[in-house]
């Protein structure tokens, strides 16, 4: 992974006491509650309905054992001895105290970690393919674009104050785990016809309350010209991008109002006064590369067999292995999931023991190294075969191996009105109740692939709009409701879903979800999903049982 330079730990350092100074100047008085909220955003800072929230950017989605019991740290001392990971990779403190938030921002100075532009109208943290430089239909691992974009996105004068936050996402795989079409900008490495890998660039994707499709306005762009084309598209967004109305002020709206021929002729006339200015050279590529070598992987690890063998004698290991474990480029490897979706627990939060633990294991397993993913989980990439049922044992007893990777438990969910101060619904509790409702492994496994997101609010950080069931809180007249959609897909063949009907009562939420996954169970075709089935028929057999008692 990444190591900071002495320029890169310098800007940190220097924005940390930067930040100290004005948080000091805030609680003095000395600067007004709107002076203060563009400095804070812009470090990480949300004013939340119980205490701040602080999130810290995890680029890419790549921690160092290191950098996770450094998390643990802060979780117990400056916190309620937990985190929450998002769906953009990051990390989240829902209770740190305001005066302290500087002091944690030293802390992960430390260990060359921050929580800058993760917030505000800003180039976001850049995100990308959890199985980055391990899957088996990688074109190229895209993790030291991402690393050049971060470095070219981070305090960019230029774009300091956009119409809008703006995202990112880079894939280097024939299948998009990053959910890059419904990005800003999505760049995806390809081939061309010449076998030259380059980027197939997508713009004015996005989720919220206007989810739309990105659009592709580049086929192929020479790698050489990656940032120069990122520097054109958002130099024509900074200059007609809508600033009179924050709901029409992201790309997408530009792109749409616009239309994309007229757009991309405006970034190709801006591009070709740039493009021959900040080339990336092939040293400077293969320098950032590396930073991501290969791991010392054993050569041997493919001849054992003694993890099938545990299999045979052990269900609930098998269960685990096939459900929670994918397969690795190296023959003997597999990239192991953990899964923070326990029938119990908050999806998506890790207490400060297992945050200390995982390291631990990701030490003794993986190489160091630990990744976060899109839907809310953790991965050790790089597991030995025969150290799975080892590791299986230990994430067991840490309530960090329930077999649910995939399947209708393994909830997107985001903090809702526990928390937060934007949301008209709540989300936790909502989904403990579905949980608790499919609390039969065998069931939850025969459904199969089927990926329920929900959200509090129209601000989507869930992604609703893309889930297989999409959920969201509404709020109609102080009471809590949620529109169930179906259909959606952030994958190759993404979709945004349909609305089912009107919006449900919260006591009828699970009741409708189970009612979903009945109609599916009895009317799916041999081997079909639940997709396919929603494809094939409609949302029609859904609403007609969801609604038929009213």
């Amino acid at each position: 992974m990444y190591q900071y330079n002495a320029i890169d730990q310098t800007l940190v350092n220097e924005r940390v006491a930067q930040f100290r100074r004005q948080t000091d100047q805030y609680l003095k008085g000395e600067l007004s509650e709107d002076q203060f909220r563009a400095l804070r955003l812009r470090n990480g800072l949300y004013v939340q309905t119980h205490a701040p929230m602080l999130r810290v950017a995890v680029p890419y989605g790549l921690l160092s054992a290191e950098q996770l019991r450094k998390l643990a740290h802060i979780a117990r001392t400056y916190d309620k001895n937990y985190c929450h990971i998002t769906t953009r990779q990051n990390v989240q403190y829902n209770w740190p105290k305001l005066e302290q938030v500087p002091d944690i921002l030293a802390e992960l100075a430390e260990v060359q970690m921050h929580a800058i532009q993760t917030s505000g109208n800003c180039m976001r943290n850049t995100t990308s393919d959890h199985l980055a430089g391990v899957c088996v239909d990688e074109i190229e691992d895209p993790r030291p674009y991402c690393e050049i974009i971060r470095q070219w996105t981070t305090l960019h004068p230029e774009f300091d104050y956009l119409p809008r936050k703006f995202k990112m996402a880079v894939s280097g795989a024939l299948h998009d785990r990053a959910a890059t079409q419904f990005h800003d900008i999505g760049l995806h490495l390809v081939k061309n016809d010449t076998g030259e890998i380059g980027f197939r660039v997508l713009v004015g994707g996005g989720l919220g309350r206007t989810p739309v499709i990105g659009q592709v306005i580049k086929p192929f762009l020479e790698k050489k010209h990656l940032l120069s084309y990122l520097e054109a598209i958002l130099r024509i967004y900074n200059l007609f991008g809508r600033r009179d109305n924050k709901y029409k002020a992201r790309i997408k709206i530009l792109v749409r109002e616009t239309g994309l021929k007229k757009f991309s002729a405006l970034v190709d006339q801006e591009w070709l006064l740039i493009k021959d200015a900040n080339e990336l050279s092939e040293q400077q590529i293969e320098q950032i590369k590396s930073h991501f070598p290969v791991p010392a992987y054993e050569a041997s690890a493919n001849t054992d067999t003694s993890f099938e063998l545990k299999k045979q004698q052990n269900p609930a290991f098998a269960s685990w292995f096939k459900h929670n474990t994918t397969d690795h480029k190296v023959p003997g490897y597999r990239a192991a999931f953990i899964s923070l979706k326990a029938p119990d627990s908050p999806p998506g939060d890790l207490t400060d023991s297992q945050l200390d633990a995982i390291a631990d294991l990701s030490d003794r397993y993986s190489f160091g190294e630990i990744r976060s993913t899109h839907r809310q989980n953790l991965i050790l990439a790089d597991v030995k075969q025969a150290d799975l049922f080892e590791l299986w044992q230990k994430l067991d007893a840490l309530k960090l191996a329930t077999p649910n990777i995939g399947t209708v438990t393994d909830m997107i969910c985001c903090p809702g009105l526990d928390f937060c101060s934007l949301a008209n619904a709540g989300s936790i509790g909502v989904a403990k109740e579905i949980n608790e409702a499919l609390d039969d492994i065998d069931y939850i496994h025969d459904i199969g692939d089927l990926k329920i997101n929900m959200s509090g609010c129209m601000n989507g950080c869930a992604h609703q709009s893309v889930g297989h069931i999409g959920i969201l809180g509404v709020d109609k007249k102080g009471s809590e409701w949620y529109q169930i959609t179906l259909g959606g897909s952030s994958e190759n063949e993404a979709s945004i879903g349909e609305r089912l009907g009107p919006a449900v009562a919260k006591d009828e939420v699970t009741k409708a979800i189970t009612t979903i996954l009945d109609v599916y169970v009895k009317q799916r075709l041999e081997e079909e999903s639940f997709l396919e089935m929603v494809n094939r028929v409609g949302v029609t057999p859904f609403k007609e049982r969801v609604y038929a008692a009213n």
